[in-house]
């Protein structure tokens, strides 16, 4: 049987704080994951792209001003 990669999601791996972190930020900026709530509903490119941003961040702390510049890879 092939290796398959570990996915960690539990409580403080690096997955599950960018996952909050992201909630954290929707929550912040008005965006909403439910679509029947008021706010800005979150869209497929929207959470993808922040949740990836969230990752890197967590994994890489450096980084930190990067992101908050905006300089990240669209």
């Amino acid at each position: 049987m092939a290796d398959q990669a570990l996915v960690q999601m539990g409580e403080n791996s690096p997955e599950q704080v960018a996952f909050k972190l992201m909630q954290t930020i929707a929550n912040a900026e008005g965006i909403t994951f439910n679509k029947n709530s008021s706010g800005t509903p979150a869209t497929r490119d929207w959470i993808l792209r922040t949740y990836a941003q969230c990752l890197y961040v967590v994994r890489n702390p450096s980084y930190l001003d990067e992101a908050l510049s905006g300089s990240f890879a669209q």
